[in-house]
């Protein structure tokens, strides 16, 4: 990661926290965050089902040049890689991970390490591997329609 390390949490911060109320928006607020994500920025997000973790990490790829219909849940394969944008999107979906030792050996490290974006859906199954400048961000319903999405700090 670079010296900037500060540049994305002070951009996402910036932004949250707030409340969308439909796809769209969520999908539009992960824009706006990848307009100063740097190489080697890590997202961990955190929430239930349908709380729009995957509509965040398609802005996200819109924002880097990636088709956002392109980007799918990684739930039964864990991992979908897009080099087509301006930097890599390492997209995880932990939520099937039995252990931590599961996810290193999927190489996790290559990639919180190396020069993309990572997002990682149901991160809380492997907080312990998050290196220490990863975004940490939450996603709850409110209602029906709406999503809450907050920056968190880091479960000690």
């Amino acid at each position: 990661m670079s010296d900037d390390a500060d540049l994305p949490r002070s951009h996402v911060s910036s932004l949250l926290p707030t409340t969308t109320t439909s796809g769209a928006e969520t999908q539009a607020l992960g824009t706006r965050f990848a307009e100063d994500l740097p190489p080697g920025a890590v997202l961990a997000l955190y929430g239930d089902l349908g709380s729009g973790k995957t509509h965040l990490v398609k802005g996200i790829a819109n924002g880097l040049g990636i088709s956002p219909p392109s980007v799918r849940s990684p739930t039964f394969t864990i991992l979908h890689t897009y080099e087509d944008g301006r930097l890599p999107l390492y997209h995880f979906d932990a939520y099937r991970v039995q252990s931590t030792d599961e996810f290193v050996e999927l190489g996790f490290e290559e990639y919180v390490f190396g020069n993309g974006i990572t997002c990682i859906e149901w991160a809380d199954r492997v907080e312990p591997l998050l290196p220490p400048h990863t975004l940490h961000l939450t996603l709850k319903h409110v209602s029906a329609d709406r999503r809450r999405i907050a920056l968190r700090e880091p479960a000690s």
